[in-house]
């Protein structure tokens, strides 16, 4: 009974620290893309609001907290409501099988770092990153409002689309590891990292998770000069906040997931695992953010077509390729 105890309450504290971790990146990322943005178009961005800004997420979250939730007349309001939370849940669930670091010892015991270690985490990354389509999907079709809609119905389809070639990206990283564990997937990149050894697929995954994550240039399903705000444009106070908390909360599931699959995880030189496995997930973010400063967007039919006739085709070349060097045992 006490080991059952003293389990419980280790996975209790990983996942608090998790959170809280997690949550604090979240609300720096967007100070870090206003300062970064404001660098590339040659201003300053936030400054005011404690030593260089540094207190900006802390105002900006009061904020959200003190403005009026509304709820249009004509919507589904349990729907409507419920639909924000989606979004950010599905990304904060996936952290429950990210390992962030190698397995350690504390007063006897083997504590790993990662809350729970399954041997189909890759998986369980795929079902619940698929599960934010429906917070999109049901907040835009709920708003009562035509933008919303198209925004909804826009963010479904390319979210859907761009499932299929992640999806064909990560198989060939799952083949030369043997494995759908996500320790042992970073364990077979001791040496090398999937991203030099399987260049395609990391050029694959890196193009489908900016469209996942509707980032520019794949932010149609917002898109303001064409929808206004699209799927959320009906949204304010925290329903509001609780979209664009979770599209930084998918950014750093982003950067961990692409650590995890690409760039070898803790692995590295000199430097201790944990601050390794940090510095590559908070890498992505900051080539997100110069990506969103730097590319204009696409066009509907041009998104799709990328999708369908140029990413999934090479997507599935990269799976027979990788199954033929395997075969022949190089």
């Amino acid at each position: 009974m006490t080991d059952i105890l003293l389990g419980i309450l280790v996975m209790l504290v990983r996942m608090a620290v998790v959170l809280a971790v997690v949550f604090g990146l979240a609300a720096y990322m967007i100070l870090v893309e206003r300062k970064l943005l404001g660098r590339f178009q040659v201003r300053y961005g936030p400054n005011r609001v404690g030593l260089f800004g540094l207190l900006q997420p802390i105002a900006d979250g009061l904020k959200m907290l003190l403005k009026e939730d509304i709820v249009p007349d004509g919507v589904d309001r349990r729907i409507f409501l419920v639909a924000p939370a989606i979004v950010a849940g599905a990304a904060l669930f996936a952290f429950a099988v990210v390992p962030f670091g190698p397995t350690f010892t504390l007063f006897g015991r083997p504590v790993p770092q990662v809350i729970t270690d399954t041997d189909v985490g890759l998986l369980l990354i795929f079902g619940l990153s698929s599960l934010a389509v429906y917070g999109v999907a049901l907040g835009g079709w709920t708003s009562d409002n035509k933008y919303s809609l198209l925004g909804g119905v826009r963010g479904a389809a390319q979210m859907i689309s761009y499932e299929l070639a992640l999806g064909l990206a990560l198989v060939p990283v799952a083949m030369t590891a043997h494995s759908l564990n996500l320790t042992d997937i970073v364990n077979a990149q001791a040496r090398l990292p999937f991203a030099i050894a399987q260049p395609v697929a990391f050029l694959l995954f890196i193009i489908s998770s900016l469209a996942e994550t509707n980032r520019i240039p794949f932010d149609l399903p917002e898109a303001e000069n064409e929808l206004q705000a699209g799927f959320h444009t009906e949204y304010s106070g925290m329903r509001f906040a609780l979209f664009f908390v979770g599209e930084y909360v998918n950014m750093i599931l982003l950067g961990s997931v692409t650590a995890i699959f690409f760039l070898g995880g803790w692995h590295g030189p000199f430097l201790p695992p944990i601050l390794w496995f940090g510095l590559k997930v908070l890498a992505v973010p900051v080539f997100l953010i110069w990506t969103r400063a730097s590319l204009p967007r696409l066009r509907y039919d041009q998104l799709m077509a990328l999708g369908w006739k140029c990413l999934v085709p090479l997507g599935l070349a990269n799976i027979l390729v990788t199954g033929a060097l395997l075969a022949a045992g190089l």
